[in-house]
């Protein structure tokens, strides 16, 4: 008996209103089984909730207070997904989710919420890649480059204003143009303080130009966010995101898990790279309409980092990139306390919730509660009641059906998690991870020659060209001076040859020495020798203006 006729016939002995539910969540083709309905606060084990899989690239909003169960459920879902062939990416913020990995503990509480909500509960662990941003922390060094990471979303992450948003564009621009490669942020900071040197104030006249005051603002912003320790996020080996898209040897999706914990003081740091990430996806993947299961699905933990203080430019590339990577067969759950948290033009492309309970001890959790159940659909329940009387590990739920219509609102108590609910212990950890075929591959940072070499070789050979033309300038000063003072001397010798006696012997005898001087004037061996005095005055003259040290012998 299938899945949808075992419930069909159960639901004839339910209210009317629990019958209605659990039609709407009846499911002929693959799906992932969320739990069991709730009614009149009894839990029936006979009406599953249920996601179809194929409506998982529809995206979706896992919502509660802290500690209502949102990371389980996140765990859930995650493992049904990996079961049935679909590689899923999980940014794990707190430390707590690389227990997929692991079989799950038998236990009391497991096997009585097991048998509440009619789950057939074995422990099981899942195949996962465990990264960590920069090697930060256990895991692969997961790293981008700053010309892939793009000016919009550096911007966001370096709290840039408006108008220095658009002078970080017109940088990336320019060194785009003149090939030079920005790979890290040290590229990015020589290429600025180029720009606004008196060589490269020049080079952005036609286009624009940059301020001191903007350049100021945007090296010092960048100081800053390296002294956080965020310069090991940017460089090569530049990982690849469609590593995210493979599956283990057994046909189960691979799960990667960010490692985040040692990173979760910098929220916009990892909210920003885990959009990185998105967008890299986006610009790599064909366009495959709709498949019968997702390429993908992508948990967003902590989403109201990425939108808070967000630019407008920022809100349109995420709203932009959620709306149009469903058809390229990514799934996106964004998973944060209140609906409130998503931007409204982010929230209307959410097919599918999860919420779990709410608080409302303070006039804001009131007000933040009515909203929330404003965007539910019509129901049965008392949203504003039940919300706030929903245990752990309860939700209310509402997904897209298998024609893709909105399913009735459904109070749920979900299913436990097989794998390990906690973290996977550190030595297990560490040998999954220099155990993975990637670690070779990403372990080692590269610094190759980019935009900091060739601007810095360029100055090299601009100080060089400058030293040079100092020490010739100084060597033709130095030659004409010792000309000068040999002339000076013959003509003085001509003076006191004619006042010792005009046509005398005296005479002759200054007339051959002024003459004899004259010849060693215009010999080369004498223009040999004040060049090479001259240029050896040129070299002290420009090491003492350059601040280079003398070299001893």
């Amino acid at each position: 008996m299938s899945d949808s006729e075992s419930t069909a016939e159960n639901a004839g002995v339910l209210p009317e209103p629990a019958r209605e539910i659990a039609a709407g969540y009846a499911v002929s083709g693959a799906a992932l089984d969320l739990g069991a309905l709730l009614w009149d606060g009894i839990c029936l084990p006979d009406v599953q909730i249920r996601i179809p899989l194929a409506m998982l690239n529809r995206h979706g909003l896992v919502a509660g207070a802290t500690g209502t169960g949102k990371t389980k459920t996140l765990q859930l879902i995650a493992e049904q997904l990996s079961a049935n062939g679909v590689p899923v990416f999980l940014a794990d913020i707190k430390g707590d989710v690389s227990g997929i990995a692991a079989p799950g503990t038998p236990g009391e509480r497991v096997a009585e919420r097991a048998g509440q909500v009619g789950q057939e509960w074995r422990a099981e662990g899942f195949p996962c890649e465990f990264y960590a941003l920069g090697g930060i922390g256990p895991g692969i060094p997961l790293r981008a480059t700053v010309t892939s990471f793009g000016p919009v979303l550096l911007s966001k992450v370096l709290e840039l204003n408006q108008t220095q948003e658009q002078s970080l564009g017109l940088i990336f621009h320019y060194a785009d143009a003149k090939g030079l490669e920005l790979v890290d942020l040290k590229d990015l900071r020589a290429v600025v303080a180029f720009l606004v040197s008196d060589t490269g104030k020049a080079e952005l006249k036609g286009i624009g130009g940059l301020s001191t005051a903007t350049a100021g603002v945007i090296l010092r912003s960048i100081t800053a966010f390296e002294q956080q320790g965020a310069g090991d996020f940017f460089g090569e080996p530049e990982f690849d995101t469609a590593e995210l898209l493979r599956q283990a040897p057994d046909g189960r999706g691979l799960v990667s898990v960010l490692e985040l914990a040692a990173v979760q003081d910098k929220p916009q740091l990892f909210s920003t790279f885990l959009m990185w990430l998105l967008a890299d996806l986006f610009h790599d993947l064909p366009e495959v309409g709709d498949l019968d299961r997702p390429k993908l699905v992508f948990f967003f933990d902590e989403a109201h980092l990425l939108f808070d203080g967000t630019s407008k430019a920022f809100l349109e590339s995420i709203t932009r990139t959620v709306r149009l990577i469903r058809s390229k067969g990514i799934g996106i759950f964004f998973v944060t306390q209140t609906p409130r948290d998503v931007p409204a033009e982010v929230l209307a492309q959410l097919g599918n919730r999860v919420q779990h309970a709410l608080r409302a001890f303070t006039p804001d959790d009131a007000k933040a509660l009515r909203s929330t159940v404003k965007t539910f659909p019509n129901s049965p329940y008392d949203l504003e009641e039940l919300l706030t009387r929903l245990g752990i590990g309860e939700a209310v739920i509402t997904v897209l059906s298998e024609n893709g219509a909105p399913t009735p609102v459904a109070a749920t108590r979900l299913r436990a998690p097989r794998s390990l609910m906690g973290p996977c212990p550190a030595a297990e950890l560490d040998a999954a991870v220099k155990g993975s075929p990637l670690y070779g591959s990403y372990a080692q940072a590269v610094d190759r020659e980019s935009a900091y070499e060739k601007l810095s070789a360029g100055q090299e050979a601009e100080r060089r060209a400058a030293e040079a033309k100092t020490a010739a300038t100084a060597a033709r000063a130095a030659e004409a001076a010792d000309r000068a003072a040999v002339e000076e001397a013959v003509r003085g010798e001509r003076v006191r040859g004619r006042a010792g006696g005009g046509g005398g012997a005296g005479g002759k005898a200054a007339e051959e020495d002024a003459s004899l001087v004259e010849q060693v004037v215009r010999s080369g061996m004498f223009r040999s020798l004040a060049r090479s005095v001259g240029t050896q005055l040129g070299r002290e003259i420009s090491r003492s203006l350059f601040g280079t040290a003398r070299r001893r012998r």
